[in-house]
C-alpha cells in the first residue's frame, strides 16, 4: 500500500525545523548504506549522535504517535530512529531495496522492516528534481510532496531518489516493524478501521450495527497480531 497522509508535523515544528537543519552537523549518506546501497547513494545525512538530530528525531516520533491515520496504516510494532537527509543539486539515490532487517541500537535488538516511510520537510516548489519514485504493481509512482506530508510504502519494494536539479531537498526517513506482518491483511485492516472511523464521524458511532463491526475489526486484528 502507497499512502500519503498530510500535515504530520504543524507549522510549528516546521519553522523550528528549517532553523534546525541549518544547523544540525551532516556526514556522507553512503556511511549507512549497504554494501549495494552505497554504490548509488549520494546525498547527506544529520548525523545521528548531535543534540538536534536528537530532538528532531523526538519531535516526529511524538507526532507520528498521535496520528491516527499513520497508527490505523501501519499498526506499528517498532518504530527506527527518523533520520534526515539532505539532497543538493546533482545529489541522487540510484534504486535500491531497503533492507529486510535492521539493528535498533536504542533498542538492543533487530528488527523487520515491513514498512518504509518519507516525511518532506520542505515544500515541493523549493527544489527541481529530487522525487521519490516507488515500484509498484501498477507501475512506477512519483511522490514529491509538501513540507510536513508523509508518505508510507512496502519495504519490500524497489525505490529511488531523483537527481535534484536544483536547490536543495529536506526529508526525514524511518522504517517500522508492524504488529501485522503480511501486507494485505494490514491494508485490509486498514480500509475496515477506516470504515468505521467514518461512520463514527456521521454520528452512528453507537448504532449497533456498527458496535458488531467495530468487534470484527478488534477480533481479525488480535488474530492477525498472534499469527
Amino acid at each position: 500500500m502507497l499512502l500519503v497522509i498530510e500535515k504530520v508535523l504543524t507549522s510549528q515544528d516546521l519553522s523550528w525545523f528549517k532553523t534546525s537543519l541549518a544547523q544540525v552537523p551532516w556526514e556522507e549518506g553512503s556511511a549507512s548504506a549497504g554494501a549495494l546501497a552505497k554504490q548509488v547513494k549520494k546525498n547527506y545525512q544529520a548525523q545521528d549522535d548531535s543534540d538536534l538530530a536528537g530532538r528532531m528525531r523526538q519531535t516526529v516520533l511524538a507526532r507520528l504517535n498521535s496520528c491516527s491515520q499513520f497508527v490505523s496504516a501501519v499498526l506499528p510494532q517498532v518504530i527506527f530512529p527518523p533520520k534526515f537527509n539532505r539532497y543538493s543539486a546533482g545529489e541522487t539515490y540510484g534504486t535500491h531495496v531497503d533492507s529486510a532487517v535492521m539493528w535498533h541500537a536504542e533498542q538492543g535488538m533487530r528488527m523487520r522492516c515491513d514498512v518504509s516511510a518519507t516525511l518532506f520537510l520542505c515544500d515541493a516548489d523549493e527544489y527541481l528534481g529530487g522525487e521519490l519514485e516507488i515500484e509498484t504493481h501498477y507501475g512506477a509512482q512519483s511522490v514529491k510532496l509538501n513540507a510536513g506530508d508523509l508518505v508510507l510504502y512496502p519495504a519490500s519494494s524497489l525505490h529511488r531518489v531523483n537527481p535534484v536539479l536544483r536547490g536543495t531537498r529536506h526529508a526525514c526517513f524511518f522504517w517500522v516493524q508492524s504488529l501485522v506482518q503480511n501486507a494485505l491483511v494490514r491494508e485490509s485492516l486498514f480500509e475496515l478501521d477506516q470504515t468505521i472511523q467514518c461512520l463514527g464521524k456521521q454520528g452512528e458511532a453507537t448504532d449497533h450495527a456498527v458496535l458488531r463491526l467495530s468487534g470484527v475489526y478488534h477480533n481479525l486484528l488480535r488474530n492477525a497480531c498472534s499469527a
